[in-house]
């Protein structure tokens, strides 16, 4: 920001004439320095005037310096924030009337229509006081307060306890909901609630049981977020299932995950329907691989797998000695690994290979659709089945050149925009497919990733841009997929933030507890089920609404 110019001082006032008489050393000294101060004014003011044109100069060259720094660290760019444009007349509970522009006028409503949708729990009939005699009674006028009501309460059961005439003895049943365990399912809701969906850490979450009245241990807690939850595990293994067998394309992601002090990593795989967390101390193709086949332990060899190996190129010798054995099905990891040694498949390269193939075999035989697409960032791992890209991380690569000059400046600048025009052109066909348009956005990609600049590191980066040219334009082939994988980065999102706040696991029941619970929280917030309801629901066995894997696959729909 240019810093606002100065004001110069003016000459100094003239002063009075002086008597000759009273001209002493000392006068004529200071009448001398005030006629030199007027004969240099001019020259005075033109050096300030030229310091504070260098000092704007040097000010706008730091911003672009800034702006540059900022774009080579992949840093958001400085906000640009707007006047409010609410009417200063509107309150904050009062909703607009309508659409328009900022600023117009707004009917101010007395009551907000959502007060009327309130469940009312308890009302209280207060009479003024004192009525005259002869007053008549014209009805109510309706005040209503919102208020929580927090407080433990403590329920003993006796269970009464009987002898039989044959010695034997019974004893009352506790509720099935209660586990056996000392603390209730609201109870149990809340702690998961907090912990998981409110990112409470757990000394936080203990403190705040304690000072309600809960006796419950620090142990205690531990175990309740992290042990005796087999249905919720259950449900999310299975909710993978039925999202990949129910989905076109799915989203896909990793993030950091450390667990007992090492790194790891967790994985996430989901679509506008559904989300799905697993933490693995490995992100190799063959996990990614494994944690789509869900519960499954088998391999397969088959014409996908046999595909697979081709286009890997896998040495004909290997695929005929897959191809030509009589056995094809094998039912874990020990047998599969058996199988390779006996065919003599030593070399690391190869047996990987021929591993992930029959991983992919293994997925096609339990129900995963061939023309399934998977949508990632551009990491190996997931380049599997249908393969596509994302446009924002395919952008993002030029993001990170760095020009030496102006006109490589000037050539970034043009491939820049150059790929948004694509973008856009793309995002109009997926609205309307038609084969001229997919034939003109086709030679534009070609066309670009032709060009040849005079900076050779953006000509390395289109080559590599063409190179990828079947997964970015696979869109032209599946105007269904997403041109971008965005929503797989705001689902891990979630993941990362639960991580910087209670940091790594250090079991493995905590760790599956982690994936589990963050998988069922972002898929009900998808399929519009309030999380809370969906942990009490299961808690207290009311089963009131459908299993989830069974409402991503369409054959059960949400409650009423």
């Amino acid at each position: 920001m240019a810093r606002p110019p100065q004001t110069v001082p003016g000459p100094p006032p003239l002063l009075p004439p002086i008597a000759p008489e009273e001209h002493t050393a000392l006068v004529n000294v200071l009448l001398a320095l005030l006629e030199r101060y007027r004969t240099t004014d001019a020259q005075l003011r033109t050096v300030i005037e030229h310091q504070h044109a260098v000092i704007g100069e040097l000010e706008q060259r730091v911003g672009a310096l800034e702006a540059e720094v900022r774009r080579l660290k992949n840093l958001p760019a400085r906000p640009n924030l707007k006047p409010s444009a609410l009417h200063p007349d509107r309150d904050d509970d009062d909703p607009p009337t309508g659409g328009g522009a900022p600023g117009a006028s707004r009917k101010r409503r007395r009551t907000p229509k959502r007060r009327k949708r309130l469940k009312i729990h308890h009302r209280v009939v207060i009479e003024p006081e004192p009525v005259p005699p002869g007053s008549r009674f014209r009805g109510y006028r309706d005040f209503t307060v919102q208020d929580l009501l927090i407080e433990p309460r403590n329920t003993q059961y006796r269970l009464a306890r009987y002898e039989t005439p044959g010695g034997e003895y019974l004893v009352g049943k506790l509720p099935d909901a209660l586990h056996d365990a000392h603390f209730g399912p609201t109870l149990k809701s809340y702690i998961v609630h907090q912990y998981h969906h409110q990112r409470v850490t757990q000394p936080l979450l203990l403190a705040q049981l304690r000072q309600w009245g809960i006796d419950i241990s620090a142990g205690q807690l531990s175990r309740l977020l992290t042990e005796r939850h087999e249905p919720f595990h259950q449900e999310k293994d299975l909710l993978l299932l039925a999202g990949l067998t129910s989905s076109t394309y799915v989203h896909v992601d990793d993030t950091g995950a450390r667990h007992r002090g090492q790194n790891g990593y967790a994985t996430h795989v989901g679509n506008e329907r559904f989300a799905f967390f697993a933490s693995t101390d490995s992100k190799s193709r063959i996990n990614f691989l494994e944690l789509l086949r869900g519960p499954y332990t088998d391999y397969c060899i088959n014409n996908a797998a046999l595909e697979y190996c081709k286009q890997q190129k896998l040495s004909c010798a290997i695929r005929e000695q897959l191809r030509n054995v009589d056995r094809r099905h094998f039912p874990d990891q020990r047998a599969w690994l058996a199988h390779l040694n006996a065919l003599g498949v030593a070399h690391a390269l190869h047996r990987r290979t021929a591993t992930e193939g029959a991983l992919l075999g293994s997925l096609i035989e339990h129900g995963l659709p061939p023309e399934l697409v998977i949508l990632s960032d551009d990491a190996g791992q997931f380049d599997v089945q249908q393969h596509a890209l994302c446009w924002i991380h395919a952008e993002r690569n030029f993001q990170t050149l760095l020009p030496l000059n102006d006109i490589h400046t000037k050539h970034l600048a043009w491939v820049r925009e150059q790929l948004w025009d694509l973008y856009a052109d793309l995002k109009d066909y997926k609205l309307n497919p038609n084969t001229e348009t997919k034939l003109n956005i086709d030679a534009h990609f070609d066309e670009l990733c032709r060009t040849q600049t005079r900076f050779e590191t953006l000509n390395q980066a289109l080559k590599r841009l063409h190179r990828n040219k079947a997964e970015l334009l696979l869109v032209l082939e599946r105007p269904d997929i997403p041109l971008h994988n965005n929503l797989s980065e705001r689902d891990i999102r979630e993941y990362v933030i639960k991580r910087k706040i209670s940091g790594s696991t250090r079991s493995d029941n905590g760790r599956r507890a982690r994936d589990t619970f963050a998988s069922l929280k972002k898929t009900c917030q998808k399929l519009g089920i309030g999380f809370w309801d969906y942990l009490l629901d299961r808690f207290s066995l009311t089963n009131r609404i459908p299993p989830l894997p069974e409402i991503v696959a369409g054959t059960a729909s949400l409650p009423p």
